[in-house]
């Protein structure tokens, strides 16, 4: 083609072929739209790169400084809910719960791709009970075909408001996804999960919960175009008292410590010594 005219307007044309890429490819033959709606989490936690400090008087970690960023399972799960959306058309809602400046989090998922946030202020520490709760309160109001969390988050290992939010919503839910696929007619949800024994594959009936393993995915990055237009996107914030429930937590954290510090290694010169290390030192033989 050279480098003519005529190649300019071709790549003027693929570049727009590529920019609307999404609203092109529904309307490649065979492609049935089915518009899912969409419903994700993503909890702000600290960032798992960091050394976290205690606090002096035992009650929880500092926070002073702390870097934050969206739980890594939640950040797999926003970027499965695009990917179902780019296949199959719909909607993504990204929902968090914390303090006015988690609205941040929020904005990184609405750069990703999400199409709208809400925010449930809240400044103190909330358990899984009371987020679950939240979170049914949403569901009933927007109505999503499904729920993608992730299957826990990295600050305190609960894994358990999805369970809770299936069980006050009646729903099914499908834990440890590794591969979701939504069925032809939109009703239902295959999911291989990652089970002790390795894979199992159920179908979960719409609408229903998904929770997200590590290798559901890679999460995306969002360009520096995204991040500047996921700050017009809407961001509605509510609280708990709107939303009619009680954060009064039901499990608290008694003590926080360091775990206790590990003893110095020792080399040893040959299998002998070691053997008898652990035969007449450490009696562990």
């Amino acid at each position: 083609m050279g480098d003519g005219p005529a190649f300019f307007d071709a790549w003027r044309r693929l570049d727009t072929l590529v920019a609307h890429s999404y609203e092109a490819s529904l309307q490649f033959p065979g492609r049935k739209v089915l518009n899912v709606k969409i419903l994700c989490t993503a909890k702000r936690v600290p960032d798992p790169e960091i050394k976290l400090r205690v606090a002096g008087d035992g009650s929880g970690y500092v926070k002073d400084g702390v870097k934050w960023v969206v739980n890594p399972f939640d950040e797999i799960a926003v970027e499965e809910s695009l990917r179902l959306k780019e296949k199959h058309g719909g909607e993504v809602v990204v929902v968090s719960i914390g303090p006015a400046d988690a609205a941040q989090q929020v904005r990184q998922c609405l750069a990703m791709g999400a199409d709208r946030g809400v925010l449930v202020k809240h400044d103190s520490e909330v358990d899984s009970d009371a987020a679950a709760r939240a979170f049914a309160k949403i569901v009933e109001e927007e109505k999503p075909d499904l729920v993608i969390m992730g299957k826990q988050a990295v600050d305190y290992d609960s894994a358990q408001a999805a369970a809770i939010l299936a069980e006050l919503l009646g729903y099914g839910q499908a834990a440890y996804a590794s591969k979701v696929t939504v069925s032809d007619d939109g009703k239902s949800v295959r999911v291989v999960r990652e089970v002790d024994g390795g894979l199992e594959t159920v179908d979960v009936a719409l609408p229903g919960i998904v929770t997200a393993d590590l290798r559901l995915n890679e999460p995306r990055y969002a360009s520096l175009p995204s991040i500047m237009k996921a700050k017009k996107k809407p961001l509605k914030e509510t609280t708990f008292a709107e939303l009619g429930v009680d954060a009064t937590p039901k499990v608290k954290s008694l003590k926080v410590a360091e775990p206790p510090a590990r003893k110095a290694g020792q080399l040893v010169p040959d299998v002998a010594t070691l053997v008898k290390k652990l035969h007449e030192e450490a009696k562990v033989i």
